[in-house]
């Protein structure tokens, strides 16, 4: 037999002590009770006159149970083989540490299981021969089953809630019996009912059932369940069967829920959901209460009591009135319980509203001046030159990237098209190269998009209006090509669009100290120079972007970006040439 699947674990023999020594070295609040599988809190000498509280089970359910001790929750868990329940002899030896430490008596908290419910009650019936004030409250709020069996029903984790209740009451310095009496009332209150997507297999063993493919089922642990939902139902449809089943008047085991009553709720993921899954379901099921009318006063999401990797989800209800809150708000030290917020969730404002607008450059009002017709016209030819290209473009990148590099640059041309036809060219050449890089940061996508929209937007401000001569388009060229090199993290020789780009900006720079009337020499050997760039890019090794992950002997075309970029500057030459 093939084993289910590999677990990281050491064997399966070792690693329930190995995972109990684990939890116990990562938290300075627990330690192990020698020869026995029993974490204890490390400061028993605080138990001192108040009530012990001590659960367990099998292991395989982490964080539960040794995760809730602390301070506020329990003094002690035992711990059984995997999903086995513990022997008496490790829960005695734990009553009695609990009852040498000073405490005024132990409250053993059960799930409804009859190995627990033995092994727990033998261990009670010694500890009681032995003059310890013990009691036992037995957890069973499962809702699977209509009609429950002689062996009742199973407790899940509605005991967590359990741990806390009980815990915060005995921090207070309640007796054992007014523990006793104000939990049992308040379990009459809870209901937990799962779903399953996959079975779980325990270390060394096969899959514990089987599910066909598509498949949930209701109702857990491969117990006869009470329904096998139909082919992967939505998170909405199995939150909403789960609630109905929960709550369903014609069920011996369903959780009374009515309009206007108040619930803390209990996610909980059983091993294997994603953090994103969890998060879904948290959605559902609070719309589905609210619609109810129910107001979900906190909300718990994530692992609090799990069946090994089984993917699926438990959801837990429990009804509460202010007091019952107060108890769940109460701190506790406990490692595994969740920090939750003191506020009631329902009713709560939870979006908010952006205070300002983002205003987009290409929306705004701009009027024409001296330089707009031959702005016009050079972004004219730019888009012509790029939609020219966009099957070269794309044959290149196939080469090296997804092969789609024609199609965005021709995505941003088509787009400044589209504006030309109903704008007028501002005057200012900052406020076009904010418009352009509005439009392409909106249509042309990519990691190209961003990166030119950086481009434009750093070199804005460099040409304004009153401004705008050669030795200012030279510094906002440089400006432009340094926020690439920040942001994108390339630099000349890596086989980006900066290979074509850098060359021609180290030329473009002498505009500065160009003699009268020399500028047009600069401009044609800056082209010059972007275009010797892009075709050198044939030799380079890509070192960034999407090509640098493409094995090398497999590129010897020139990097499309750098052939773009060498077109663009290509095409703004032409224009100049033909005004001069």
């Amino acid at each position: 037999h093939e084993v289910h699947r590999n677990k990281l674990i050491n064997s399966a023999e070792s690693c329930v002590d190995e995972a109990l020594l684990g939890l116990v070295r990562a938290s300075a609040g627990l330690s192990l009770l020698k020869g026995h599988r029993v974490v204890l809190r490390s400061d028993l000498e605080n138990l001192r006159g108040k009530v012990a509280l001590l659960s367990g089970g099998g292991s395989g359910h982490e964080p539960a149970h040794a995760g809730y001790i602390g301070a506020g929750m329990l003094s002690a868990a035992v711990a059984g083989g995997v999903f086995a329940s513990p022997p008496p002899g490790s829960v005695l030896a734990a009553i009695l540490s609990l009852h040498n430490a000073g405490a005024s008596g132990v409250l053993l908290i059960v799930k409804n299981y009859t190995g627990d419910r033995l092994n727990f009650g033998l261990a009670a019936e010694q500890a009681r021969n032995q003059g310890v004030a013990v009691d036992m409250v037995i957890v069973a709020e499962d809702c699977a089953f209509d009609q429950p069996s002689k062996a009742g029903r199973r407790g899940l984790c509605g005991t967590v809630f359990i741990h806390k209740l009980a815990g915060a009451l005995a921090e207070e310095g309640c007796s054992l019996d007014q523990i006793v009496s104000k939990v049992t009332e308040i379990l009459k209150g809870i209901g937990t009912l799962g779903v399953s997507l996959s079975p779980c297999s325990v270390p060394g063993c096969l899959p514990s059932f089987d599910l066909p493919p598509g498949d949930m089922e209701v109702g857990l642990y491969g117990s006869v369940s009470v329904d096998l939902l139909p082919q992967v139902a939505s998170a909405d449809e199995v939150v909403k069967t789960m609630i109905d089943h929960m709550t369903n008047p014609s069920s011996q085991s369903h959780l009374p829920l009515k309009s206007g009553d108040s619930v803390v709720v209990c996610v909980n993921n059983l091993g294997a959901l994603s953090c994103l899954e969890m998060a879904v379901v948290t959605r559902s099921a609070i719309i589905c209460l609210e619609s109810r009318g129910v107001v979900v006063a906190r909300m718990m999401s994530g692992l609090f009591m799990t069946s090994l990797e089984m993917a699926g989800v438990s959801l837990t209800l429990m009804r509460a009135d202010k007091e019952t809150l107060r108890l769940i708000d109460a701190k506790t030290t406990a490692p595994a319980w969740p920090n939750l917020s003191n506020v009631c969730l329902s009713g709560r404002s939870y979006i908010t509203e952006p205070q300002t607008t983002i205003k987009r450059p290409q929306d705004e009002k701009h009027s024409e001046g001296p330089l707009s017709p031959v702005m016009h016209k050079a972004l004219e030819k730019i888009c012509s030159a790029l939609l020219e290209k966009q099957e070269e473009l794309n044959s290149l990148d196939r080469a090296s990237g997804d092969g789609d590099c024609g199609n965005t640059h021709a995505q941003a041309a088509r787009a400044i098209q589209e504006w030309l036809q109903g704008h007028v060219v501002p005057g200012c050449p900052r406020q076009l190269l904010s418009v352009v890089a509005g439009l392409v940061q909106e249509k042309m996508g990519g990691s190209s998009g961003a990166l030119y929209s950086l481009f434009l937007t750093a070199a804005a401000s460099h040409v304004t209006e009153g401004q705008s001569n050669a030795a200012a388009w030279a510094t906002a060229m440089n400006a432009g090509t340094e926020a690439m090199k920040k942001y994108g993290g390339a630099a000349p020789g890596d086989r980006t669009m900066l290979d074509a780009l850098c060359p021609a900006v180290d030329e473009l720079i002498k505009l500065a100290t160009a003699p009268s009337g020399g500028d047009m020499a600069v401009l044609q050997s800056a082209v010059k120079k972007a275009a010797s760039g892009a075709e050198a890019t044939r030799d380079l090794k890509a070192r960034a972007g999407r090509a640098s992950y493409i094995s090398p002997n497999l590129v010897s075309l020139p990097d499309p970006g750098a052939v773009a970029v060498a077109t663009i500057l290509k095409a703004i030459l032409e224009v100049l040439e033909g005004r001069k």
